[in-house]
């Protein structure tokens, strides 16, 4: 077996850059394809659904890119290992045949990237099969146009069969598109935001599913549907806005919620909104969201040393991982490399790569619950949050929806453990103890609002124990006030941003003990207790390694720790970090709470606002 390499040092500043990478990522694969099968086997780990549809899901992962590829003009030196995969596992007669799908089947995800092919392709996809295997395709991707799924964001998939289907001259039914349509707009929320099923969050799945999917219809499918794509393209637009506050100047985006081992993927909504010439940024300023996106996950160690994408984020961690990841599922990234499809004469490879446009300092989004932030320099966004939850509570749920704040530069840690602090990924959280070693965090919301100045949450970590809380954005910092009613005694601890611990970093405690500051190989996290009566004391807590999605290295969390009788208290929180400023001088926020009354002001940033 011949291992190839990514080069890593690809610029990424050209059409040709962004086909090299796709083939450096389809060459690493190469080893693994063997003739005469139809998945390709990356790996040891499994699933719910189990190897052999893993196998299979890692062959149309694959397809994502390849499409594309083929779309704009490029070659693909595996194509017939990939047409005869197809062949055999669409065919009910060959022992490689992919099956009869189930409820709730995986194999319904895979599918779409089917039919994008065939929206792309027409013609010069069906070419490579005779008329028997045309039909054989055929017969395999309608098993789901009436399949019993999710009822969330898989509702695309059918969608997109049905669309490829026409698009390369098959009959299609649409009916069927209309009907798995009809169910996701019960859940468009409003000014281009969906949740994610009746209920469910608004993640990732927002971007590179809903827009990404109804972007490509839109383009397909204005000829006979144009009152329905052009809702979509508007919701589109509306969504960008939002959205583009979500990636930092360096290319950075804030991890949050589920999937996140998709990598580059959370910009695939640019790549989506380039190919279907969404009038919304300039060509140059979506051109440079997804270079420099592409070029910052470049840096970062995702690949095995054989050259294939691992399961994790900035780094290979199983423990952060779905019970639906399995070896291939990282390839969905390729979703981005949509943008290949576009010739090189388009407006968007022709254009010169600009930056993000000018973003406000804090923008709220109501129908996510967020308020993103960013420094003066756009190269730390933070995400304020409250009341989101995924429903099938996948491992870490808690952590990678339920924290008061997430981080393009420090990311989050996971749980380890259901016992000890450190194992209990304190950072962005307030957690409580009965001093037995467990701890409790916010999870559900029992109640949400959002102002433009402030998310406000009420949340129980017992039936007895009553926590409100309110997130403000600040500057640089940002505030976390919080009303404890508890009925019992408990200890409480409060975290700020992870950072990296290693025998360099440094822990800064300040003389009166309200105040700590680590300084990191990969930035400073702080945290300043302004709590006016009994204040808590700063210390710091590390993790085991592998907690952080961001390293592998251990963390140390700032903290700010204290006893809790049963009664009434108020704690007053403020939090910074940053990895390209020192922030030892900032001054913390002034604030001042009476009666219901909160006031708080720090230079250039102050308001007000009243507790309920």
């Amino acid at each position: 077996m011949t291992l190839k390499k990514i080069n890593t040092d690809n610029p990424l500043r050209t059409r040709d850059d962004v086909q090299h990478l796709l083939n450096d990522l389809l060459a690493a694969v190469s080893p693994y394809t063997q003739e005469g099968k139809s998945g390709i086997d990356l790996g040891n780990t499994t699933t719910h659904y189990g190897k052999e549809i893993a196998k299979m899901e890692a062959l149309s992962r694959m397809l994502w890119g390849i499409f594309p590829l083929l779309a704009g003009g490029g070659e693909c030196p595996d194509l017939p290992f990939y047409i005869n995969a197809i062949r055999f596992g669409t065919d009910p007669q060959h022992p490689q045949y992919w099956g009869e799908i189930r409820d709730f089947d995986q194999r319904c995800v895979e599918m779409a990237a089917f039919g994008v092919g065939l929206a792309l392709l027409d013609k010069r996809l069906l070419n490579h099969f005779s008329v028997q295997e045309q039909q054989n395709l055929a017969d395999w991707l309608n098993q789901g146009r009436d399949a019993i799924i999710p009822n969330n964001n898989w509702n695309f998939f059918p969608i997109m069969v049905q669309m490829g289907f026409k698009q390369a001259g098959m009959p299609w039914d649409k009916s069927a598109v209309a009907a798995r349509f009809a169910l996701m707009e019960t859940y468009y929320l409003g000014e281009g935001w969906y949740s994610d099923g009746p209920g469910r969050p608004r993640d990732y799945y927002i971007s590179m599913a809903f827009h990404y999917y109804g972007l490509i219809y839109a383009q397909n499918m204005a000829d006979v549907d144009a009152p329905r794509a052009a809702v979509l393209r508007e919701r589109a637009q509306q969504f960008a806005q939002d959205f583009i506050t979500m990636f930092s100047a360096s290319g950075a985006a804030v991890p949050f919620g589920r999937s996140l081992t998709y990598r580059f993927a959370e910009a695939a909504f640019w790549s989506a909104a380039a190919y279907s010439k969404l009038e919304v940024f300039t060509p140059g300023i979506v051109k440079g969201v997804i270079l420099r996106h592409l070029r910052h996950w470049l840096k970062q160690p995702i690949f095995d040393r054989d050259g294939v994408l691992s399961i994790g984020y900035h780094a290979p961690n199983l423990a952060m991982a779905e019970d639906y990841n399995a070896p291939g599922s990282p390839y969905w990234a390729c979703k981005l490399f949509l943008v290949l499809a576009l010739p090189q004469d388009d407006a968007f490879w022709e254009a010169e790569e600009a930056p993000l446009p000018e973003l406000a300092n804090a923008r709220c989004i109501p129908h996510a619950s967020q308020i993103l932030t960013r420094d003066a320099a756009g190269q730390h966004v933070v995400m304020l949050t409250s009341g989101q939850i995924e429903l099938n509570n996948f491992v870490n749920t808690e952590a990678k929806y339920t924290k008061f704040a997430y981080s393009s530069q420090f990311g989050f840690t996971i749980d380890r453990g259901r016992f000890g602090l450190n194992h209990a990924g304190c950072d962005s959280l307030l957690m409580f103890s009965e001093n037995d070693g467990y701890f409790r965090g916010r999870r559900d919301c029992a109640e949400t609002h959002i102002t433009e100045s402030m998310i406000y949450s009420r949340w129980l970590p017992w039936h007895d124990v009553t926590v409100r809380t309110w997130l403000i954005p600040c500057g640089d910092w940002h505030l976390r006030v919080h009303h404890v009613e508890n009925q019992r005694p408990l200890t409480s601890a409060e975290g700020g941003f992870a950072v990296i611990q290693e025998p360099a970093t440094l822990t800064e405690i300040s003389l009166d003990g309200r105040s700590v500051t680590v300084s990191a190989r990969n930035g400073i996290s702080r945290i300043v207790c302004l709590d006016d009566v009994a204040p808590r004391n700063a210390d710091t807590v590390v993790t085991p390694p592998n907690s952080s999605i961001m390293f592998a290295e251990t963390a140390s969390v700032p903290l700010l720790t204290g006893a809790l009788p049963a009664g009434s208290h108020w704690l007053i929180t403020a939090v910074c970090a940053s990895a390209t400023q020192d922030i030892h001088s900032l001054v913390a926020p002034e604030v001042v709470r009476e009666g219901k009354q909160l006031r708080w002001h720090s230079p250039g940033h102050s308001g007000q606002i009243t507790l309920r």
